[in-house]
């Protein structure tokens, strides 16, 4: 199957179909792991909206009271009434990733969850302040939406229980998801169509549509799945138009799917999707839906349509039914109101949601000419070596010679640099993404089963330097206890403090570190520059700090 394309000024040519689904595989393991799916469902069952956020890792700004005082009292009792339905688990699953191959969340990451009344309060939620702060989302009551805002208030079914069983209409489907039957297992190639099915069976003429667009008849694709076309009359043009539809949008059914929603949500009134990128005009593409038009309307869009549009945009795709049709991913992977609405007939199970992580198992290394297996033991990287081995290595290395085999795998796993095994870079991508995601639990999960605290990613950092992202309450006394220098520095010369105080690490955090003996005075890597503590936190603009320069 092709890969859909979420087209927005990040993805404004055209996509590597493996590199997109591998980085969603990854953004789906890491964001939302099981645990917090687990915590967050049962404060919501308890009526503990805050507790459902908390463990969501999703700050509340604003009180009941607070906004009764502000705002009046209706408008407090439809803002407890919606928060009492919201899933932050779930929101946090459907918000997209950041630029590039990043599973993080875009800085400039800011959503319009809810507005109350013309002219009233809205409930917005919002991103870290960077790439590498805590990946801990925010939602506030403003009186006015941000102007970067993006719209989803016609999109509860992505954060709402109340809304969940629309989800399986944004598969482009109905009853069922195309490809695969309503309990979750794939459809046959028998059981696919061989010719257009007609008018009825939505999701038999999805599959159709998808099936006639892979094999590069696109505007039958686009036709079958209930869309008109108006391409341009000049030959280049109308080839650069059909390049954008062909390389853009590879689920034509979802797209109708979601521009029809669009329209019903406004009431029927005329809307328009801008598909492309403002930089990039040429073959940037306008679906039209409502006004009393019978079919969807692709057309090329008209210049300065991009920045004038003012639809939602939450038409765009969403990638879980691309991961199940190439295998990554397995229904019984999904966010467990997902599965539920995308295989209704699925028996259910538990647990549900993304796997934790798998304990690390051996892995073969080249040594000396032999394949050895080197695996994790009480916290170390250990080979089928003696000890007099490994002291005759060490020696070498002190007297300039090179590391090999075991010894060398050893040794990059603990420094950063050097040549690791596939899965062994694979396992180390696991831990600091898992680290950089929050995943406390995950994290202890792979140090229980053995796994050596003591690596270093590609930028010589540790576990460590990821404190101010995870709950340090729960991993720094681990990390100490294995030996861990805590004024260690990676390869920027920044130490854990540095990186907690210039990466928005929480006061706790910072504190935290101060006891366990970080330096005040060591100077350190940080926004590019060096400095002590004081130094850096002033630097820094974090008056949240100040309480913490007194030495103690």
């Amino acid at each position: 199957m092709g890969v859909q394309v979420a087209s927005d000024a990040f993805a404004a040519l055209p996509a590597r179909p493996a590199a997109w689904l591998r980085a969603w595989q990854r953004t789906r393991r890491h964001r939302v792991p099981r645990w917090m799916i687990e915590r967050s469902a049962r404060h919501r069952r308890a009526g503990d909206w805050r507790g459902a956020c908390a463990a969501a890792q999703t700050d509340v700004a604003f009180t009941l009271d607070g906004v009764a005082r502000e705002h009046g009292s209706a408008v407090a009792r439809r803002l407890s009434a919606d928060l009492r339905h919201l899933v932050p688990d779930l929101l946090r699953w459907h918000l997209p990733r950041g630029p590039g191959d990043l599973s993080v969340f875009d800085e400039h990451l800011r959503f319009v969850l809810a507005r109350y009344g013309d002219g009233g309060p809205v409930l917005q939620v919002s991103g870290p302040p960077s790439l590498r702060a805590p990946q801990r989302l925010r939602l506030v009551l403003t009186a006015m939406a941000d102007r970067r805002a993006r719209d989803w208030t016609g999109a509860r079914r992505l954060f709402d229980d109340r809304h969940c069983g629309e989800l399986i209409d944004d598969c482009g489907g109905s009853g069922r998801v195309p490809f695969f039957h309503a309990d979750g297992t794939p459809l046959t190639p028998e059981e696919l169509p061989a010719s257009d099915p007609g008018p009825g069976g939505t999701a038999a003429r999805a599959e159709w549509s998808i099936m006639r667009h892979e094999q590069g008849d696109v505007a039958g694709a686009f036709s079958a799945a209930g869309f008109e076309l108006r391409q341009p009359a000049d030959p280049a043009e109308r080839a650069a138009f059909m390049d954008a539809l062909r390389l853009r949008l590879e689920r034509p059914p979802v797209l109708a799917a979601r521009v029809r929603r669009l329209a019903a949500v406004r009431g029927g009134d005329p809307v328009v999707a801008v598909l492309g990128s403002p930089y990039l005009p040429r073959g940037t593409v306008a679906a039209e839906a409502g006004g009393g038009r019978e079919r969807p309307l692709l057309r090329p869009a008209a210049p300065g349509e991009f920045r004038s549009s003012a639809a939602p945009d939450h038409w765009r795709p969403f990638p879980d039914a691309d991961l199940l049709l190439a295998g990554l991913i397995t229904p019984d992977e999904l966010h467990p109101l997902i599965r539920s609405a995308l295989f209704p007939a699925r028996p259910a199970a538990a647990p549900a949601g993304p796997a934790d992580p798998e304990p690390p198992g051996p892995v073969r290394v080249r040594c000396r000419g032999e394949w050895h297996e080197v695996r994790w033991s009480g916290g170390a990287l250990t080979g089928p070596h003696a000890p007099e081995e490994d002291r005759r290595e060490q020696a070498l290395r002190a007297l300039g010679g090179e590391l090999s085999g075991c010894f060398a795998v050893r040794e990059a796993w603990r420094t950063g640099p050097g040549r690791l095994p596939r899965e062994l870079r694979r396992r180390r991508s696991e831990l600091f993404l898992r680290a950089l995601h929050g995943d406390a639990p995950g994290v202890l999960r792979l140090l229980d089963a053995g796994m050596d605290p003591r690596a270093r990613d590609g930028e010589g950092r540790t576990l460590l330097h990821f404190l101010h992202a995870m709950d340090h309450r729960l991993v720094l006394p681990r990390l100490l206890a294995a030996g861990l220098d805590v004024d260690v520095r990676d390869r920027s010369d920044r130490t854990p403090l540095s990186t907690a105080v210039t990466e928005h690490g929480s006061p706790d955090t910072v504190r935290a570190l101060l006891e366990a003996g970080a330096s005040r005075d060591a100077e350190a890597g940080g926004l590019r520059v060096r400095g002590t503590f004081a130094w850096l936190v002033r630097r820094s603009g974090r008056e949240d700090l100040e309480p913490l320069l007194a030495t103690p």
